[in-house]
């Protein structure tokens, strides 16, 4: 008799973590908490829709399930952006004057703002901020469009890391190490922002972001492998791969750029870990569904959702990409019924003000791409 599958993980929490009876509860940590002292826990997501700013561009997917959110600051968006782009220019030389208008459209003091709407200055914005620039950096030049080949990856992905995660070896070979993080734009811009965080986080927030960044440099490997073997992997293998390559480390970061710090046991709860998990991926996702059109616009065949759907499960391009759209959903919905499950269970006011922040994360990642209209259009599905 054939074993039978393994069942997926589930939550050892209340029964609150049901769909059915996650909504009052997620509405109610999104609120925030009441009582004297608590307004500065509550995060910029309110119960009724925001009027659309005149400013908003993009249309949102149709179909997708997402939540609308206030136009950032715009004195924070100036002064982030005025900010990131001087650190990139002057203090790590990240790119060459033609790719200006590339930066530019970026629209990174946008994002990060809509991301973050509990950072108390900019300063804490900007820890955020850099580490996103240097993120996409290495994504660009090891694996992209600006140089990037799968071809050596994983050499030049171990010794960026070692920008993040410090060499430490003998007095003879040091120098040449140190050197060597000056090297290429990438390596420079993971030194520098790693260098900011570290001096802004506790020891265990830095710690934490590395290993994040372990993970999503093996989703970059686990790709880059896929592309030199032509191989188009399973729905669910793509989305393994995704897990890693991934945001994750992006809103497991919301405390640091919060000015707070969560505590290492509650971070490491499997539940919290879950949540955390399942907002990568829902994230990740929008980015497979809002960079699709741009994607196949591009050389070569790139691997995203509805791609490998479409393959995969003989699906035609449009029912693949409205099928992608319902993984996206199913995703968020587990994210926040998860995440109300465990307010439940840590209702502490750092778990509490945590799980806003990444929830607040995943709306502004949704806002970014829908409004970034430099880099994305959609398909003609509807």
């Amino acid at each position: 008799m054939p074993a039978p599958e393994p069942s997926p993980p589930q939550s050892r929490l209340p029964a609150a973590a049901s769909r059915s009876g996650a909504n009052a509860d997620v509405a109610r940590i999104l609120r925030g908490p009441s009582g004297l002292g608590t307004a500065g826990l509550r995060l910029a997501r309110r119960e009724e829709p925001p009027t659309p700013s005149a400013a908003a561009e993009g249309n949102p997917i149709p179909g997708l399930y997402y939540h609308p959110v206030p136009e950032p600051d715009p004195g924070r968006v100036a002064e982030v952006s005025r900010r990131i782009k001087e650190w990139a220019l002057d203090e790590v030389d990240l790119y060459p004057e033609e790719w200006e208008e590339q930066f530019d459209g970026f629209s990174v003091g946008r994002y990060m703002v809509a991301c973050h709407p509990d950072a108390p200055t900019v300063d804490h914005l900007m820890l955020a901020t850099r580490l996103m620039v240097a993120e996409n950096a290495v994504d660009d030049c090891y694996c992209e469009d600006h140089g990037g080949s799968p071809i050596g990856l994983g050499g030049r992905l171990l010794l960026a890391h070692t920008a993040l995660d410090a060499l430490h070896t003998t007095r003879e070979y040091q120098p040449r190490w140190a050197e060597s993080l000056h090297s290429d734009a990438p390596r420079r811009a993971y030194r520098s922002a790693m260098e900011y965080f570290v001096q802004a986080s506790s020891p265990s927030q830095a710690d934490r972001f590395r290993h994040d960044m372990a993970r999503l440099h093996m989703g970059y490997l686990a790709e880059a492998a896929w592309v030199q073997t032509d191989h188009v992997p399973e729905v669910w293998e793509y989305l393994a791969m995704r897990q890693f390559n991934n945001f994750r480390p992006c809103p497991t970061i919301t405390d640091s750029v919060g000015g707070y710090e969560l505590p290492a046991d509650l971070h490491a709860q499997p539940a919290m870990q879950r949540v955390i998990a399942l907002a990568g991926n829902a994230t990740t996702i929008v980015n497979d569904l809002y960079s699709y059109t741009k994607e196949l616009a591009s050389p070569g065949r790139h691997l995203n959702l509805p791609v490998v759907i479409a393959e995969r499960e003989g699906l035609s391009d449009r029912d693949a990409y409205l099928k992608a759209v319902e993984v996206h959903n199913d995703l968020m919905h587990d994210f926040e019924a998860e995440a109300a499950a465990v307010a439940v269970a840590l209702p502490g006011p750092t778990a509490q003000r945590f799980l806003r922040g990444v929830a607040a994360w995943v709306d502004g990642n949704h806002y970014w791409h829908q409004t970034n209209t430099f880099r994305y259009s959609l398909p003609d599905f509807w």
